[in-house]
């Protein structure tokens, strides 16, 4: 078979991505900038900082992602979750381009039980609105929650309606996650189509396997062929996206590496 076009990465360490990289002979990598689960801001840790980080990264050829942290939350109707949310948001587009990075990615977010889902949708749109995107924003979908924005079609297809209203919606783009999808109760058949038909694109693809059952809520990643998804399936779905890779599975370098192989030899 011949050697895939498609460019595959991983989820790293954020002290030397670079070095991550090269462990896993992989063009590109993810990682955070700071801590994921907090509200302090955006630290990179590389020697030398974000320029170093920046032109390093360049000279090595190496494609950088960052994934926001985890507790961003811009669709909740909480003022307290939300307005820092947002200020947290801008952070971290602000370091992610500082290091060149080629997208930053966040999670959709959710709202409480007793909102309506409008509300959140319409906080998307003055999210996006308020933000200064100095690079793509790419919105994950995500596994569980019966209010989150971003884990069914209809909901992304109402988030995707909102933000296109909003200045600055063109630098939004979506990161498709197989394990969220799978856990998340989106049929993976057919599920690049009917994401493109919502959004228009993707614009890369976190390729886990789950270890739980399709719609089950649960996001748990599985290493590629350890867990509940189709092998040939995944593959085809990485195939189809046409779009930039990242694992997000468990281990490091010598696990990641295998992970890599694995795909490689169906794609």
């Amino acid at each position: 078979m011949a050697a895939s076009p498609l460019r595959f990465g991983a989820h790293v360490d954020q002290v030397d991505p670079i070095a991550e990289a090269r462990a896993r002979q992989a063009p590109l990598v993810q990682f955070f900038l700071g801590d994921p689960q907090s509200y302090d801001g955006p630290v990179v840790a590389y020697t030398g900082g974000a320029e170093a980080l920046r032109d390093d990264a360049a000279a090595a050829g190496v494609d950088l992602y960052v994934h926001a942290p985890y507790l961003i939350n811009v669709a909740t109707t909480n003022n307290r979750i939300r307005i820092p949310s947002r200020k947290l948001l801008q952070q971290h587009v602000d370091a992610a381009a500082s290091i060149g990075a080629k997208g930053l990615i966040v999670h959709g977010g959710h709202v409480n039980k007793s909102d309506d889902p409008e509300k959140g949708f319409d906080n998307w749109r003055k999210a996006i609105a308020a933000t200064d995107l100095k690079l793509p924003l790419l919105i994950e979908n995500t596994a569980g929650g019966d209010n989150a924005m971003a884990r069914h079609l209809d909901r992304i297809g109402r988030v995707w309606e909102a933000i296109s209203t909003a200045e600055g919606f063109e630098q939004v783009g979506f990161c498709l996650d197989t394990c969220h999808a799978h856990a998340g109760g989106i049929d993976l058949v057919g599920v690049v189509e009917a994401v493109r038909a919502i959004t228009g694109r993707i614009d890369l693809v976190h390729c886990n396997d789950s270890r739980d059952d399709a719609d089950s809520g649960a996001d748990r990643h599985a290493n590629l062929g350890a867990g509940r998804i189709d092998a040939e399936l995944l593959a085809a779905v990485v195939r189809e996206a046409d779009a930039p890779v990242v694992l997000e599975t468990p281990g490091g370098a010598a696990e990641h590496t295998a992970d890599l192989a694995w795909l490689r030899e169906r794609v």
